[in-house]
C-alpha cells in the first residue's frame, strides 16, 4: 500500500509540471539573476579640432542612424516613418544648432550646423543631440507643436473679437497666440525630448550623462515662462533620470 501511495504522488508531481529534484550530491541550480544595464564608458574625446569633430560625427551616424530607426520602430504610437535622413547644414556663419523636420512626404529630417558638430567634445554628446532631435520626431512634436500653437490662436482671437477688437487687433491677438502657445509647450516637450533621447543614446552604446554635458557650454535659458527650453538643472536632472530608469528596469 506504501509503495502504490508513492507512485501515485510521484505521478502527480509529473502532471503538476514540477521540476524534479536534483540527484543527490549535485548542488541546486542557482536562480537565475537579472541583468542590469552598465552605463557605457564616456568615450575618449575627439581632436579639438572641426576636421576632427566632423570625423567623430560621421563614426557616430553609423551606430545612431540603425539605433534610432530601431527604437522608432518599437516606440512610436502614430503611423510615422522611421526612414530617418541626416543632413548637415555646411552654409557658414550659421550659428549652433540642430532641427527635426519632415519633408514633404513624411520623411523625417534631422539637421546640424557645422558650427554645432564643431562645438562637441567627445561621441557621446554628438550621439545625444542625434537622440534628442530623433525623438522630437518619434514623440510626433512637430504635429502637437502645431496643434498648440493653432489652439492658441483661435482662443486669444476669439476673446479680442468678444472684447470688440477691430480685424487688426483680432489678427495681432492671433498672432501673439500662436506664439505663446508654441513657446508654452516647447519646455515640456524639450524635456520629453531629453528623457527619451537619453534612452536612444544609451541604446546605442554612448553614454547620455557624458553627452549631457553639451549644456553645460550653452547659455542657460533659466525659467522663463516663454523661454522657448527648459533651465539646464532641468535638463540634466532629466537625462540622470532617464538612466535611473533604464537601471532599474523601469523602461527600455
Amino acid at each position: 500500500m506504501a509503495r502504490s501511495w508513492l507512485a501515485g504522488l510521484i505521478a502527480a508531481v509529473a502532471v503538476a509540471g514540477c521540476a524534479p529534484l536534483p540527484a543527490p550530491g549535485t548542488a541546486p541550480m542557482p536562480a537565475p539573476v537579472p541583468q542590469v544595464p552598465v552605463l557605457p564608458a564616456p568615450s575618449a574625446p575627439h581632436a579639438a579640432t572641426p576636421d576632427g569633430a566632423a570625423r567623430s560625427f560621421v563614426q557616430v551616424m553609423r551606430r545612431m542612424e540603425p539605433a534610432v530607426r530601431q527604437d522608432c520602430l518599437n516606440r512610436r504610437t502614430a503611423p510615422i516613418s522611421c526612414d530617418f535622413l541626416f543632413v548637415v547644414d555646411d552654409r557658414p556663419g550659421l550659428e549652433p544648432n540642430a532641427f527635426q523636420t519632415v519633408d514633404r512626404n513624411g520623411r523625417p529630417v534631422v539637421g546640424f550646423t557645422l558650427s554645432l558638430i564643431a562645438q562637441t567634445q567627445n561621441p557621446d554628446e554628438i550621439a545625444f543631440v542625434v537622440g534628442h532631435e530623433a525623438a522630437h520626431h518619434i514623440l510626433n512634436h512637430l504635429d502637437r507643436k502645431s496643434g498648440a500653437a493653432t489652439a492658441a490662436a483661435v482662443v486669444l482671437g476669439s476673446l479680442a473679437s468678444a472684447y470688440g477688437g477691430d480685424t487688426g487687433a483680432i489678427a495681432r491677438a492671433q498672432e501673439i497666440g500662436a506664439s505663446v502657445g508654441a513657446r508654452y509647450y516647447s519646455k515640456e516637450w524639450e524635456l520629453e525630448a531629453d528623457y527619451l533621447g537619453a534612452i536612444i543614446t544609451l541604446n546605442a552604446g554612448y553614454d547620455p550623462i557624458t553627452g549631457s554635458g553639451l549644456f553645460q557650454r550653452i547659455p542657460d535659458p533659466g525659467n522663463h515662462v516663454l523661454g522657448t527650453h527648459p533651465a539646464r538643472a532641468q535638463r540634466l536632472a532629466q537625462v540622470r533620470r532617464a538612466v535611473a530608469d533604464v537601471q532599474a528596469g523601469r523602461i527600455r
